[in-house]
């Protein structure tokens, strides 16, 4: 196939969600913003290192939930296991209890062992930077779904550029490397949030640019806030998080060099 002909659908997808921007509270099915080709080839996973560098900031240890609270406040009610943290369905999301800005951060999870469901029904959660931007958390092994919301996607906006899924149960790991929204005083978006995503070793987000607050049902819009949490989703499923750190990045350095040009490098 001419490689132009793949770009295809993620032109229309650009210009709708351009279109949609406008008219966003007319979009009332969540279908009219699937995509379903292209499919991202899939690959063998990579080797990645999982220790945390001397100034990070850790999250979760797999000893204590102190760091982590529910999005209203009062004491998290996911399962503590050994080494691990695990969504006890129908407690709702948590969030960290400190609010981060630009970051560097590593997240391990893992899908239940035992297949239940399919699509967006199987080893469904999301990480969220800023509690608004969701980096999808999907069992995506063998599972099809709509592309823009499989594992490893920008949720309904970036496709990802490969598949490094791992067989439920097996323990996989994100690198995300996010760039806050900048707002002027008036609330309007001097410059859009950024994605690089590394997967099990792979890159799959390289730079991308974010539209605006994660949504299941039409088109991303921002809205101005400051510093938020880091937040994990409650989508019902029994997905387990382990072993979580964060860098934060000097966002006044930041500001100065202005957007990564380059997806920074696995050892950094």
């Amino acid at each position: 196939m001419n490689p132009s002909l793949k770009l295809v659908p993620l032109l229309l997808f650009a210009m709708t969600v351009t279109a949609n921007c406008q008219n966003s509270n007319e979009i009332t099915d969540p279908e009219k913003t699937e995509i379903w080709e292209p499919q991202p080839p899939v690959v063998e996973p990579g080797h990645y290192s999982t220790e945390p560098p001397p100034d990070a900031t850790i999250l979760f240890d797999g000893t204590s939930l102190d760091h982590w609270e529910k999005l209203n406040g009062g004491d998290v009610e996911w399962e503590l296991g050994d080494g691990y943290m695990t969504v006890k369905p129908g407690t709702g999301d948590i969030r960290t209890r400190q609010d981060f800005r630009d970051v560097q951060l590593h997240v391990e999870w893992r899908a239940p062992e035992v297949i239940e469901g399919e699509g967006q029904g199987r080893g469904n959660s999301g990480i969220f930077l800023q509690e608004r931007y969701e980096v999808q958390v999907l069992d995506n092994w063998e599972n099809p779904t709509y592309s823009n919301g499989m594992n490893g996607s920008i949720y309904k906006q970036h496709i990802p550029l490969a598949n490094p899924a791992k067989r439920p149960g097996e323990w996989q790991s994100y690198k995300i490397y996010y760039k806050a929204p900048r707002f002027d005083d008036n609330g309007d978006v001097k410059r859009p949030a950024r994605f690089t995503v590394v997967l099990n070793g792979i890159l799959i987000q390289n730079n991308v640019e974010v539209f605006g607050r994660t949504v299941y049902i039409g088109a991303p819009e921002y809205d101005a806030h400051g510093p938020a949490g880091i937040r994990l989703q409650d989508h019902g499923d029994l997905v387990s998080f382990r072993n979580i750190w964060v860098r934060e990045l000097d966002s006044e350095l930041m500001d100065t060099q202005g957007i990564w040009r380059d997806p920074p490098g696995e050892d950094e």
